[in-house]
């Protein structure tokens, strides 16, 4: 029994090799970096990774928010590449997050996947995660004493994951990480600074499936974040 499962765990490592895999890292979610992104950063479990985790552990046993963690089920850390060049960085779980403890699984996480790829990125070579890392009851925003008290380990996530640049995804998101906002409107198709990243402002995917006419700026907003990062659509 013990040799069959170490050749079928072999065989998976051939064929992840095969593909072009190189590590398996670890984290708090599914992390699942491309090849090019495995050859740029060799380590096969460094510092970030072991630091991202220990937050993680922070993030769950958090008892701060006495509502949140009264009606959650899990925390929402975040998921993806710890060295993405490209963070997406949003409100706080919903329903779905926060059954699964994965950030944007629900309908608008679908909708930002959709998002991702007509980019020519995927999920798994951007870094997602929420402002909150618990479900407001109601999917309510949430209050900024929520946030505040989440403050701590969303920077802390920014700062282990040192983005070249961050796509904040709605109000609540660019409230949080950036001095003297206004409405996203007027926050949108211009460059604003966090630390060393370059951040930019558009609507919430949430927004975008009650407002279906955002679509359109959206990918406007989508298109000019590619071109300050250098990607051609």
């Amino acid at each position: 029994m013990e040799l069959d499962v170490r050749r079928s765990i072999r065989q998976q490592l051939d064929v992840l090799r095969s593909a072009g895999v190189q590590q398996l890292p670890l984290g708090c979610g599914p992390v699942a970096p491309t090849a090019d992104t495995l050859e740029t950063h060799a380590p096969t479990v460094g510092p970030v990774d072991e630091s991202l985790q220990t937050l993680c552990d922070q993030v769950s046993a958090c008892q701060k928010c006495t509502e949140l963690v009264d009606s959650r089920s899990q925390t929402v850390f975040g998921v993806g590449n710890p060295r993405a060049r490209l963070c997406f960085f949003g409100e706080g779980p919903g329903a779905e997050e926060d059954r699964l403890g994965e950030p944007f699984v629900g309908a608008a996480g679908q909708l930002l996947n959709r998002i991702i790829q007509a980019c020519t990125l995927t999920r798994e070579e951007v870094y997602i995660l929420n402002t909150v890392k618990c479900r407001p009851p109601g999917n309510r925003n949430p209050t900024a004493v929520e946030v505040e008290h989440c403050r701590p380990f969303f920077e802390q996530q920014l700062k282990l994951i040192q983005p070249e640049f961050i796509c904040c995804l709605g109000g609540v998101a660019a409230k949080a990480l950036l001095p003297n906002t206004t409405s996203v409107g007027k926050m949108r198709l211009r460059l604003h600074e966090w630390r060393d990243a370059k951040v930019v402002v558009t609507y919430h995917p949430a927004y975008v499936l009650r407002e279906p006419k955002a679509k359109r700026q959206v990918w406007d907003d989508m298109k000019f974040l590619m071109s300050q990062m250098g990607v051609k659509l």
